[in-house]
């Protein structure tokens, strides 16, 4: 099992204490490591979630949600513990105390999957959801 091993890479982009929160110069010293953003079972960093800050993952195709792949997202959900919430896009979240452990999005020009960073199966996850969800023809 491994949780993503870039914690303190998003813990360096958060806001270190609600008093700074109008300092432009720690703003900009937290955004200067977003250069070497790191990458995880061979996806790109491509960010944080606005509201949750999970770090977000870029797939290498563009995504659209089908009823075969989202059956097959429940598959995959089932696997490791989770059910999935439908609401603006799927939320993978764990049976029993709900937490979210990933978001997996299509809003893009190429889907994007949000995984909670100390989820014990989070780079297991993020390799399922890869291989899992690429459409046949991108195969």
């Amino acid at each position: 099992m491994s949780k993503l091993a870039i914690g303190p890479w998003v813990a360096a982009q958060k806001l270190p204490s609600k008093d700074l929160a109008l300092d432009r110069q720690v703003f900009l010293e937290r955004t200067r490591g977003r250069a070497q953003a790191p990458s995880v079972a061979g996806l790109p960093l491509i960010g944080l979630g606005g509201s949750c800050g999970k770090p977000c993952f870029a797939l290498p195709y563009i995504l659209v949600w089908s009823e075969a792949n989202t059956l097959a997202l429940e598959t995959v959900a089932q696997n490791f513990g989770c059910f999935v919430e439908y609401g603006a896009y799927p939320h993978l979240k764990l049976r029993g105390d709900g937490q979210e452990v990933a978001a997996v999005q299509d809003w893009a020009t190429f889907g994007t999957v949000y995984l909670r960073p100390g989820y014990e199966q989070a780079e297991e996850l993020l390799m399922c959801l890869l291989e899992t969800l690429q459409p046949a023809s991108a195969g």
